[in-house]
């Protein structure tokens, strides 16, 4: 039977199986790669204050996956780049992530836990948990290492692309980051298959190409 299509069982109850979590950060942006995480936890090394890391200081998630890196059996971060996400789309760019976090992992997992409801194809058994975030503890620290990582990349991505606010917003369509683009037009982190993004393109590249057409009609009429 295809593993993927495993048929739903108790994800709240014990399972004997070496289970992994595995969730992602960065669907959202319009800038900046989508990371995700796999986490395979110890029960013998039980880490207190899990949860979704949307509901962590990042003060919290900083210390969170000191410990998860410490104390995990297993752990390991994927990642799908901008050209990949424009080539693929964000969907299948973040479950390519998500392969490469598992197959990442230095102990093969037999069942994979995955938030929400789409499951990249693995060779093990994988299930979709709504909400795992917030109720599966290995998908929540999977959660935390993923927005760790991607965080502090886009903090480095703001020295490199200065002017875009990144360490701020982290790519995300802020009206800080959206009237940035207004000013600056997208780099080369930018998604331009998001319609944002590829609007704001096609109006410069409109405005490089008729640059003085109102001076043009001006100096005609003299």
């Amino acid at each position: 039977m295809d593993p993927s299509l495993e048929l739903p069982f108790d994800y709240t109850m014990p399972d004997q199986r070496l289970t992994a979590g595995v969730d992602e950060v960065g669907r959202g942006p319009l800038a900046g790669p989508v990371v995700t995480a796999a986490v395979i936890l110890d029960p013998d090394q039980p880490i207190d204050g899990l949860r979704d890391s949307k509901m962590l200081s990042a003060s919290q998630r900083n210390s969170l996956a000191l410990e998860i890196r410490a104390k995990a059996r297993a752990w390991a971060v994927g990642r799908a780049e901008v050209a990949e996400i424009d080539r693929l789309n964000i969907l299948q760019a973040t479950l390519v992530a998500m392969q490469r976090a598992v197959h990442a992992l230095r102990l093969a997992p037999e069942l994979v836990l995955v938030d929400g409801n789409q499951r990249p194809l693995l060779a093990c058994s994988t299930v979709s948990v709504i909400d795992g975030d917030a109720t599966v503890d290995a998908i929540s620290a999977a959660s935390i290492l993923a927005k760790v990582a991607r965080d502090r990349e886009m903090m480095f991505l703001d020295v490199s692309f200065p002017g875009y606010g990144f360490s701020r917003h982290k790519g995300y369509a802020t009206r800080e980051h959206l009237a940035a683009l207004d000013v600056l037009g997208p780099s080369a982190i930018h998604r331009m298959s998001f319609a944002p993004v590829r609007t704001m393109e096609i109006l410069r590249d409109k405005a490089i190409e008729f640059p003085s057409t109102s001076l043009d009609l001006f100096d005609a009429q003299a």
